[in-house]
């Protein structure tokens, strides 16, 4: 993965296709400590093309952005040379730009969902989305529904069959290495928290609930597949513990595929660490399970049964078509890993662009 360090400002978002091909936002901004309403922000797009040696900077369709907003956009790579970028903003907070071209040219679109889809498409992401006049904020409704966003046009399109997952179902926005999709929820007879897989892109789920420690749904679950098992971690309030941004509740290991469940790990007041999850777990072979907390990082070898301390707690993980991405909460390092055990490092977007 080839590095460009001298790009302009520091990237808040990237991401890659399947065949290596990626993206980041970029934003070089200008603060003004006297007058903060003064300062502005200026993005960029950078493109890396398949086989690239190095990152190219493209012109962003995005506005310069004044004052104390900050940057708000929202990446999503839909294969080579496809993205779309959700501007979020107060002003459109539903308008996107797509590319088919690697970032040549940007079509403007509308976040909203319109028609449906059957299958899952390759390259394709998965999000939720409320329906009709409720606008397209998942938090914004009492049952939002999956949406496909198509690689073909980025356009989102209501996926027609979803799971039985009451509540606010949760998808994760790319499938894992074995082709599987997973979407979080609740079980709509207990209540209970529960997770849903399609091996099928979509077309059929199969809805297992875990055993959790407690009645109260989980505030997210995120699940991560191994060669050898299955991991679901959920956060959530862990009584009698000092409260955290992203309490750890209890992880779960499966050897079935998603079928049945074990609850390994339970956070507590006799537990220690980890009692944190910053992005999803890191899952290798063997048993190998790599946890990112807020106080630091924690290894385990045994399924998730023990864990020792294995370096600071400063990187942010997250799943793509590549692999784990890993970013640092400070700085322009980053790592990707296809399998949890290798890691290959590139730094991006080094230089200090604040100018005050």
């Amino acid at each position: 993965m080839p590095s460009s360090p001298g790009l302009p400002g520091q990237a808040y978002d990237l991401g890659f296709a399947a065949d290596g091909s990626g993206f980041a936002l970029l934003a070089q901004c200008v603060e003004d400590e006297v007058t903060p309403e003064n300062g502005f922000c200026r993005q960029h797009v950078a493109v890396l093309d398949r086989g690239a040696p190095r990152w190219a900077l493209r012109a962003s369709p995005l506005p310069e952005v004044h004052g104390t907003v900050g940057v708000s956009a929202e990446l999503v790579v839909l294969g080579r040379g496809r993205a779309l970028i959700r501007e979020a903003s107060e002003r459109h907070p539903s308008r996107t730009w797509f590319t088919a071209d690697g970032g040549r040219s940007w079509k403007a679109g509308d976040l909203r969902a319109a028609g449906t889809v059957g299958v899952i498409p390759e390259g394709a992401a998965l999000s939720a989305q409320c329906p009709g006049p409720a606008g397209p904020r998942a938090q914004e409704c009492d049952r939002p529904r999956l949406v496909v966003v198509s690689p073909r046009d980025g356009k989102a399109r209501f996926l027609a069959r979803e799971p039985r997952l009451g509540g606010h179902p949760a998808p994760a926005a790319h499938p894992e290495p074995d082709g599987s999709w997973w979407v979080s929820g609740v079980d709509p007879g207990s209540g209970r928290t529960a997770v849903a897989v399609s091996r099928d892109a979509g077309r059929t789920w199969t809805v297992s609930r875990l055993p959790g420690p407690s009645a109260d749904a989980a505030w997210r679950v995120a699940v991560s597949v191994a060669p050898d098992a299955v991991y679901a971690a959920e956060t959530g309030e862990v009584r009698g513990v000092e409260q955290t941004k992203n309490p750890l509740r209890a992880l779960h290991r499966s050897l079935d595929g998603g079928r049945t469940w074990t609850r390994v790990w339970t956070s507590g007041p006799a537990s220690g660490e980890p009692r944190t999850l910053v992005g999803v777990a890191v899952a290798g072979p063997g048993g190998r399970l790599v946890l990112h907390g807020e106080r630091a990082t924690y290894a385990t070898t045994d399924g998730g049964r023990t864990f020792r301390e294995a370096g600071p707690g400063t990187h942010y993980v997250t799943r793509g078509r590549l692999g784990y991405l890993r970013s640092a909460g400070a700085g322009c390092a980053y790592g990707i890993s296809p399998d949890g055990v290798r890691w290959t490092t590139f730094r991006l977007a080094c230089a200090d662009a604040a100018v005050r």
